[in-house]
C-alpha cells in the first residue's frame, strides 16, 4: 500500500506557534482564538493580508523548528513501516516566501521532517514532494498512483481534478468541517492508523 500524505496542519501542528508569533508582534489582540484559521480570518477581515502572508513565510521559514507533530503521526508512520506500507509526503509549497525574507522553505520542511524523526521511523527523504501549486501537486499525487491520501483541507480533497483512486482522508483534529461521501472524517492519527492498516490487513 501507498499512502499519501500533506505536510502543513497534517504532519505538523502550527496553531500554538502561528497565534504565538501574532501576538509578540502586535498582529492580534488576546481575543482570537488560538489557532491558525481564525488568525488568517481576523487579519483578513481587518484588511492586512500582506502580515498573513509574511507570517506565513516566517513561521513556514525562519521558525518551523519550533513546531511540534501532532500526536500519534510518527507512530503512524512506524506502523506503516512495520506493515510494509509506504508513506510519501506530497506538499503545495512554494520554495520561497511571498513575502518577507527569501527563506527555502522546502530545505527548513525537510530539515524538520528529519529533526522530527519522520525519516528515522520510516519516510524515504527520496519520498518528499514539494510542488509549487496545487494543480501539480494534484498531478504528483495522480502520478503516484496512491492507495489513500492525507489532507487537511477538505476543498483539496474535493477538487474535481482530484485522482479518483485514491481513498481520501480527511484530517480534522477540530472536527469542524461538514462530514462529505467524498472522504472519511477522522479528527486524529491513532483512528487514522486503526482505519488504514486495519483494512490493509
Amino acid at each position: 500500500m501507498r499512502i499519501g500524505l500533506d505536510f502543513d496542519n497534517t504532519l505538523v501542528r502550527y496553531d500554538d506557534l502561528f497565534h504565538q508569533a501574532a501576538r509578540e508582534t502586535g498582529l492580534i489582540p488576546d481575543s482570537v482564538p488560538n489557532q491558525k484559521t481564525a488568525i488568517r480570518d481576523w487579519l483578513r477581515e481587518a484588511g492586512r493580508e500582506d502580515a498573513w502572508t509574511r507570517l506565513q513565510g516566517e513561521i513556514y521559514g525562519l521558525r518551523i523548528a519550533q513546531a511540534p507533530t501532532f500526536e500519534g503521526v510518527l507512530e503512524f508512520v512506524h506502523a506503516c513501516k512495520e506493515s510494509d506500507c509506504r508513506t510519501i509526503i506530497v506538499s503545495h509549497k512554494t520554495r520561497h516566501p511571498v513575502l518577507g525574507p527569501s527563506f527555502d522553505l522546502h530545505q527548513a520542511a525537510r530539515t524538520w521532517l528529519e529533526s522530527r524523526g519522520f525519516f528515522d521511523a520510516g519516510v524515504d527523504p527520496a519520498d518528499v514532494y514539494f510542488e509549487s501549486t496545487q494543480a501539480e501537486k494534484i498531478d504528483r499525487i495522480t502520478s503516484l498512483t496512491l492507495s489513500l491520501f492525507v489532507d487537511d483541507l477538505p476543498e483539496f480533497l474535493l477538487e474535481p481534478s482530484f485522482p479518483s483512486g485514491p481513498k481520501r482522508i480527511l484530517f480534522d483534529p477540530s472536527m469542524r468541517h461538514p462530514e462529505n461521501s467524498a472522504y472519511c472524517r477522522i479528527s486524529n492519527w491513532k483512528d487514522i492508523q486503526s482505519t488504514v492498516l486495519d483494512g490493509a490487513r
